[in-house]
């Protein structure tokens, strides 16, 4: 039988709040009764994302600003989960629509990964979407400015191999994908 590894929180106490982000203090007992203090979480909504295929068989892709790490990143659709979306499958449906304008024929949940455990206490929920057509054009956020473009299968693998997408969300995203659609084999794919 396994050990419980589980820590009591004893306290919290909030740092800093806004809508998208908070920070908390936390005093923590572990099993063996010892106290770690302080312990700091980030606190953010839920995340999702999709590798998004429209029905020619294309990929779409964005190009974004990221000013964290000071660079255009290519990534996946997505964003945070808002309050008002009904479902995760809800959600990404709408941060695709609003990002690229496309509408998805099917959405499946590949599943959920965590960022930072240790430090963040949400999940990014991961989804492939398939049969894209653009039915309008895309309705960005104020502080965004998205370039969408389209990629085939041999294209995606050639930026994942010159190391063009840093976000590792988004690789694991593309990763669950093409391991869903079967178009890459777990053992036979890792070479270094």
């Amino acid at each position: 039988m396994s050990q419980d590894l589980n820590w009591k929180t004893r306290s919290s106490t909030y740092l800093f709040r806004e809508d998208w982000f908070k920070i908390r203090k936390d005093v923590c007992e572990r099993q063996d009764g010892k106290i770690v203090d302080p312990y700091y979480v980030y606190e953010f909504p839920d995340w999702v994302t999709a590798l998004p295929l429209t029905e020619e068989g294309k990929i779409i892709l964005i190009r974004q600003y990221r000013h964290a790490l000071g660079e255009v990143c290519i990534e996946l659709p997505g964003g945070c989960v808002d309050k008002a979306d009904p479902s995760m499958e809800d959600a990404i449906r709408r941060e695709m629509l609003e990002e690229t304008g496309f509408a998805f024929e099917q959405v499946h949940l590949l599943g959920q990964i965590s960022s930072n455990p240790s430090t963040n206490n949400n999940l990014m929920h991961m989804f492939i979407a398939t049969g894209g057509r653009k039915i309008q054009k895309p309705e960005l956020d104020s502080n965004e400015e998205i370039e969408v473009f389209e990629v085939s299968f041999d294209e995606l693998e050639e930026l994942v191999k010159e190391k063009r997408i840093v976000q590792s969300m988004h690789l694991s995203t593309i990763f669950y994908a093409l391991y869903y659609l079967k178009k890459i084999d777990f053992v036979k794919s890792i070479s270094y």
